[in-house]
């Protein structure tokens, strides 16, 4: 199994991206969240490829993917999911199974809504679509939401800090079982020059995520996607009740609930890679 590591142009932003597995197998897209970037994926990717085509893009703003300076490119989920579906056509991807985390739920979410015969299964790890799965951590970035000024943008900015991420990686964790690897690395990339103000633009744009919910539970209802969430139930932002509600509107989506937090890749690969390809295996098929 060999992964590569690519880049493509897509209108003014070159995607950086992972790809493992045969092409012709069924397609597993896989969009990563805040602070992190394809890199999160570096233990799951070579689970799936034996069956799978696996693709892990940078999304706009973070990791290796080049985009241009803020107020030259629009920071906003909207933008970050044409990115995603533009880069889909550009590498002619028909049909694909997504994994979304964290900011890649809003992210595959609109692409999902929006091309609803090109997703084959939704795979949401930790991946939030409904109101009850938001805690009450959210509470100054909805206060920014509500009154937008330099007061709230700035008390969101304790978010950015290294021991912020940090904290995202280690909650409700083995802290044994979490490499230093992933968080350090995410530090450095938050610490580029001009970041900072893409991730508040980002934090503000959230609100929209939010407002879409219903249209996304819609979605679920009228084309029922074969749907594995599959959550670690410590993580500080997104409950586990979120998790649970896809069953309200997708009666057989599957839910799995880790003892683990908000990064579950980090110590639950093995079982998430288990998971995934019983799922996958039954829903839409393998190379095999």
């Amino acid at each position: 199994m060999i992964i590569t590591y690519k880049t493509r142009k897509v209108g003014d932003v070159d995607v950086f991206y992972r790809e493992a597995g045969r092409p012709g197998a069924p397609v597993v897209l896989l969009l990563h969240g805040y602070p992190t970037a394809g890199h999160m994926f570096r233990d799951l990717i070579p689970q799936l490829a034996e069956n799978y085509h696996v693709i892990a893009p940078d999304l706009p703003g973070f990791g290796n993917t080049e985009t241009p300076p803020r107020g030259q490119f629009d920071y906003s989920f909207d933008r970050l999911a044409q990115v995603v579906t533009d880069f889909t056509e550009a590498l002619a991807l028909n049909k694909y199974a997504l994994y979304v985390f964290d900011y890649g739920a809003p992210t595959g979410l609109r692409v999902a809504a929006a091309h609803p015969e090109r997703v084959s299964a939704i795979i949401s790890q930790n991946g939030n679509a409904y109101d009850e799965g938001l805690s009450d951590a959210w509470a100054p970035y909805q206060a920014y939401w509500r009154s937008p000024s330099e007061q709230t943008r700035a008390a969101c900015r304790e978010a950015l800090s290294p021991e912020a991420i940090r904290m995202q990686y280690l909650h409700g964790a083995d802290p044994s079982k979490v490499s230093p690897d992933g968080y350090t690395l995410d530090i450095a990339y938050i610490a580029r020059p001009g970041m900072e103000d893409i991730q508040l633009d980002l934090v503000l744009d959230y609100r929209s995520n939010v407002a879409l919910y219903p249209t996304w539970q819609a979605y679920f209802r009228q084309h029922q996607p074969p749907l594995l969430a599959v959550w670690g139930d410590k993580d500080p932002y997104f409950l586990p009740a979120g998790a649970k509600a896809y069953q309200r509107d997708i009666p057989d989506a599957e839910v799995h609930l880790l003892n683990t937090g908000h990064f579950a890749l980090e110590t639950h690969a093995d079982d998430i890679a288990a998971l995934m390809k019983d799922f996958l295996a039954r829903k839409i098929g393998n190379a095999m």
